[in-house]
């Protein structure tokens, strides 16, 4: 098989259900217009800031995200609003962004809405998907004068993911250099010593093999890391992997949070089916993302809930989350059980939701909703 990437077809998984064209451009018109522009309390988790920025709002903790702001970015160039891609980035450009001290050239990772910085460290899912939303941005639209010009802004925050570290700055690189793995944070002692199976996204880092202004072999080698790593970290049986891991695969020992399948992890199964989609490089994608769903159909198709041990105990027996239901759509695209379509449907009946929790949920719904219409795909720079 070859990948997307090559062919140039991007799967639309959503007709095999039957859903047709116009139903989909209508679904994505109206969840884009739910969350950028919707009811201020109920819906939108968008909000312009004066006549020229945007920030996507945390809803439950009242706070804004370089992780929020970097999938408002990549939904924003995916369904060509440009408008709405400035704003976003001048906000984080403004606000998150460090222009000096132990952090230069990283974003910080939570900020307040005033623009205040309640972490100063990054998370760097948040560097990783605004980096390859520029790309994307200039290859859609062309490249505009100073912070508007995506193709530079990308490669000065690809630049300091690999070439911050030093003795004296107190912070390190984004990928660690032995493993050449994301880190968790970009922070020396334990918080650099191991990653999040979440933040892996070698079909971006394949893009800036070909499109960067250097480094071009560290990021094939950093694609085929993460390969490699994911059948380190995925339980044999489940598939499930944990919200934070060593390199070498085990979970991580650092919170109550980390060895436990949770919010993080959903998104593992995404990343994990898009890479086979785009680039078909391992098989064993296909195998996990069949494992994957196996587990939770036998969880009970409309019934699974959303926190477990990775070896598949439940730890939460009554949430189900929206987010989980999404990304158990997109690994359709890498599966082929044929269970996979179930979980296309489930997701395509499912709601958005209202109220406090909308955001995390509902970004991740958008993004499923554009992958498996085949609509979210690369945008070479000229």
């Amino acid at each position: 098989m070859r990948g997307a990437f090559f062919t140039g077809e991007y799967p639309n998984v959503l007709h095999e259900i039957g859903v047709t064209d116009a139903e989909i451009q209508a679904r994505i018109d109206a969840v884009f217009q739910t969350l950028f522009y919707g009811d201020d309390n109920t819906e939108r988790v968008y909000f312009p800031v004066g006549d020229d920025m945007a920030y996507m709002m945390d809803i439950a903790n009242n706070d804004i995200r370089s992780e929020g702001m970097s999938y408002g970015m990549m939904i924003a160039v995916m369904t060509d609003h440009r408008e709405e891609f400035d704003r976003l980035w001048r906000w984080a450009k403004t606000y998150m962004y460090h222009e000096s001290g132990q952090y230069t050239g990283y974003f910080s990772w939570h900020n307040r809405p005033d623009g205040t910085k309640i972490d100063r460290n990054p998370a760097p899912d948040g560097e990783i998907w605004m980096a390859t939303a520029l790309f994307f941005a200039a290859g859609r639209w062309g490249n505009g004068e100073g912070i508007l010009n995506y193709e530079a802004e990308a490669n000065a925050i690809l630049h300091a993911m690999l070439h911050t570290e030093s003795p004296r700055s107190g912070a390190t690189n984004m990928f660690n250099a032995e493993h050449k793995m994301v880190v968790f944070v970009p922070d020396f002692g334990r918080v650099s010593q191991f990653t999040d199976p979440s933040y892996h996204t070698p079909y971006f880092y394949e893009l800036w093999a070909r499109w960067a202004a250097e480094d071009h072999d560290f990021w094939t080698e950093a694609a085929a890391a993460s390969r490699a790593f994911w059948p380190t970290t995925a339980h044999p049986e489940t598939g499930l992997v944990p919200n934070y891991a060593e390199f070498t695969g085990e979970p991580a020992v650092f919170d109550s949070y980390s060895e436990v399948f949770y919010s993080d992890a959903w998104r593992t199964a995404m990343h994990i089916a898009v890479d086979y989609s785009w680039f078909a490089a391992d098989e064993w994608q296909v195998e996990q993302s069949n494992r994957w769903l196996r587990f939770f159909y036998d969880q009970g198709i409309n019934r699974y809930t959303t926190k477990f041990t990775i070896d598949g105990t439940p730890l939460d027996p009554r949430h189900r989350s929206l987010g989980l239901i999404a990304m158990n759509a997109v690994a359709a695209l890498a599966a082929d059980d044929p269970i996979r379509l179930e979980f296309v449907r489930a997701f395509w009946e499912s709601d958005l939701n209202v109220g406090q929790y909308r955001y995390y949920d509902n970004l991740l719904y958008m993004l499923a909703l554009l992958h498996l219409s085949g609509q979210f795909r690369p945008h070479p720079p000229a």
